[in-house]
């Protein structure tokens, strides 16, 4: 995860993702407004040539919660994140001590579920 100070004071996040699909490794690099959209955009960058569904999966809420017991900056975090297709919503969860790989674990769980429901499935995807 990079993060841009830009000149004009806009602060850009940068995400790479290392994902398999079809047997073969994709690499993906993209930009966001904050590190889980960096993140989101690169990982849609690696996969969206694989998935014809994916334009239709959007992320509607994204909440982080600090697990009791662990408080401060290196807290375990609970990130919930609400997505929806435009027909269907459900929500999946990432736990991690790093917030990023919490987000990431969500976010894949969110692709995961909406292959689920589309047939035929005919790629896989595996996250590094």
């Amino acid at each position: 995860m990079v993060l841009d100070h830009r000149a004009d004071a806009e602060v850009v996040s940068e995400a790479t993702v290392k994902v398999h699909v079809g047997g073969q490794r994709v690499i993906a690099t993209a930009e966001g407004i904050g590190p889980v959209h960096a993140l989101d955009a690169a990982l849609r960058k690696a996969l969206s040539p694989h998935l014809s569904w994916l334009d239709s999966v959007e992320l509607a809420d994204y909440k982080v919660r600090i697990l009791q017991g662990h408080p401060g900056t290196d807290a375990v975090t609970r990130v919930l994140v609400e997505s929806t297709d435009g027909e269907r919503e459900w929500t999946t969860v990432g736990v991690h001590g790093n917030i990023v790989e919490a987000s990431w674990l969500a976010l894949c769980d969110a692709l995961v579920h909406k292959s689920t429901t589309v047939a035929p499935v005919t790629e896989t995807a595996d996250v590094d």
